[in-house]
């Protein structure tokens, strides 16, 4: 295997490994593989000793991706290669590169070629391409998936570190489930989308395949950024990957909610992926999936389906014969809609937002199997639109609902096929997903992709925060799993771990307002106790936000901590403390709250 991200970037920093050197072994890698269904094309010598050329005198440490050959999905334009999107008669040279693959060629990567999709980026299953279907890279008689095919069996085989899809229903979820690695699906805006032949425009966004969470988050924090030239483009906060959460919340579908189509083996996965989530620490909440159930019925029997057609009908019209046939069909239907459908969709679009919103309040994710089942290309092509519609059972509602998503493996089952879990979140809590993420795919000790490789242990989180983030000390309603933690992590903030103050610290509960909450009150030098609390990293307009809105008697003040660092918190005036009750002897609060729910219920069992 050509190696991961973090590899990679090691070798060419310390000088052991040339860029070169990686692009040659990764280009010997791809005509070993001996799958002319994966790539479309690849870059030119020339192309490619000119990347190479520019890298010379760089300094690596500004680079993020130094020397990092990558595939691209071949609905996204690269400069100097043809975009066909799976059909030839629609191909066109790109004159220049999309803005997510123009950002990570600043950052050090090195284009190899264009990956095969479904055409037209419509379907999930990767059989719908004229170049052929990539062979699945873990079991090669299943389905690759789709659209992004190519990318994703590339990097499943380790021919490359990390590829670009693109995801609209679940491209790039579904073919990273089916191919045992990560797929990161950003929030709609993060990245910029200009540059890639739509499918439906409001919905699109580039995706990344890796071979672990890590590689993928460090791709997309290279291509995030707002771009004024994108209508669909929006400044969302993506911090690094923190810790997972100490007491995390994660909903999974309820038993009648876990579709399988009779794959027993599927929900044997799915049940013991439940409770690995569990043995990590998650409480795990189960909650009803009709709403998001419904909002995918409406991707592709209802209005949106004519966004497909707004999006190639001018093509369509003319070259009709010049598209698969399944996908002629299916962008065909968009005929029979009309403008009151299309407001009568987003009327109830809007209404099953909000209560897909109810649904999901107070959890840290929404924990979901990737796919419902696996299928062969024999089966697949018997039945090409009811199979791969049922592929897309846990995906087609993500984006219209607007949350982001992470794809992780769970397990290879017995049967020889992947099983994988996919974490939900809305808009803008990419790292939030990214950082319970790590800690799945860690404790699930598979190989990466195809290549037999172990997963690398992840290096220890940096003590000082990212540049753009705060570091704030937590310890009330804002902890993990408590009323307020939402605000927290809607905002963008990330768990980075837990710590106690040293034992200067007095703990009070305040009277009552919008929601129970204590005060700490520094004293005298060892006249108090240590104090739990959370270390949370917040986008620096979401901490001052936060600050704004803390009411009195707290402010902001500096905590001294028990291994000798300091970080801002919240501490109360000492004024308060004397209508208060001191509440130290728990040392903290959770603390507080566990003795309170005790004595409940040792009152209702004696008045019982």
């Amino acid at each position: 295997m050509i190696g991961t991200i973090a590899e990679i970037v090691a070798a060419h920093r310390s000088g052991r490994v040339r860029p070169a050197e990686t692009v040659a072994r990764c280009l010997s890698l791809i005509e070993r593989q001996d799958d002319p269904a994966i790539f479309t094309t690849l870059a030119e010598a020339g192309a490619i000793a000119s990347a190479l050329k520019q890298l010379e005198g760089a300094d690596p440490a500004n680079l993020p991706l130094y020397g990092v050959p990558f595939a691209v999905k071949d609905n996204i334009d690269v400069a100097g290669l043809p975009t066909t999107c799976a059909c030839p008669e629609f191909a066109y040279d790109a004159t220049r590169d999309a803005a997510a693959v123009a950002r990570l060629r600043r950052a050090g990567a090195i284009v190899i070629g264009k990956t095969n999709l479904d055409q037209f980026a419509t379907g999930l299953n990767g059989t719908r391409s004229p170049y052929g279907t990539p062979r699945n890279a873990v079991r090669a008689d299943l389905v690759p998936g789709g659209s992004s095919s190519g990318s994703a069996v590339a990097v499943a085989a380790g021919l490359v570190p990390f590829a670009l899809g693109t995801d609209t229903a679940g491209s790039g979820r579904v073919p990273a489930g089916l191919n045992n690695i990560v797929g990161l699906k950003p929030s709609l805006g993060l990245v910029s989308t200009r540059g890639v032949v739509p499918a439906c425009r409001s919905l699109d966004c580039v995706s990344v395949f890796a071979l672990t969470v890590a590689d993928a988050l460090a791709a997309t924090r290279v291509m995030a950024a707002p771009d004024d030239a994108d209508p669909f483009s929006r400044a969302l906060p993506l911090a690094p990957a923190g810790s997972f959460p100490a007491r995390a919340q994660v909903g999974v579908p309820r038993a009648q909610d876990r579709i399988s189509f009779g794959d027993r083996l599927a929900e044997a996965a799915f049940r013991a992926a439940v409770g690995r989530m569990a043995r990590l620490g998650a409480t795990i909440v189960e909650i009803d999936m009709e709403p998001f159930f419904e909002t995918a019925r409406l991707l592709y029997e209802g209005p949106w389906v004519a966004e497909r057609l707004a999006a190639v009908g001018g093509f369509l019209e003319a070259r009709p014969q010049a598209f698969h046939p399944v996908v002629r069909a299916i962008i065909e239907q968009g005929r029979g809609l009309s403008a009151v459908d299309a407001f009568r969709g987003q009327y109830r679009l809007a209404e099953l937002r909000v209560q897909a919103r109810e649904a999901l309040t107070g959890l840290d994710a929404l924990m979901v199997p990737t796919m419902p089942t696996v299928f062969t290309v024999e089966q697949m092509q018997s039945e090409p639109v009811k199979f791969n519609s049922q592929l897309g059972v846990y995906t087609n509602f993500v984006n219209l609902l607007d949350m982001c998503a992470l794809a992780v493996p769970s397990e290879i089952r017995p049967d020889g096929a992947p099983a994988g879990i996919t974490l939900l979140a809305p808009a803008g809590r990419d790292a939030h997903l990214a950082a319970l993420g790590l800690a799945f795919h860690a404790d699930t000790g598979l190989s990466l992709g195809a290549t037999g490789a172990s997963l690398p242990v992840e290096p220890t989180l940096p003590r000082r925060p990212a540049p753009g983030f705060f570091e704030v000390a937590l310890f009330g309603a804002h902890l993990s799993g408590l009323p307020l933690n939402g605000e927290v992590i809607e905002s963008g903030g990330v768990f980075v771990r837990e710590a106690r103050t040293t034992g200067d610290y007095r703990l009070y509960l305040l009277p009552e307002g919008r929601v129970r909450r204590p005060g700490l009150l520094r004293g005298r030098p060892g006249a108090g106790a240590a104090i739990a609390c959370e270390i949370w990293a917040l986008p620096a307009a979401a901490f001052g936000k936060l600050v704004a809105g803390i009411p009195g008697p707290l402010g902001v003040g500096t905590v001294h901590l028990d291994d000798g660092s300091d970080v801002k918190g919240f501490l109360m005036e000492a004024a308060a403390a004397e209508a208060a009750r001191d509440i130290t002897v728990f040392g903290g609060w959770r603390n507080f709250l566990a003795d309170e729910a005790a004595r409940r219920a040792d009152s209702a069992l004696a008045n019982g």
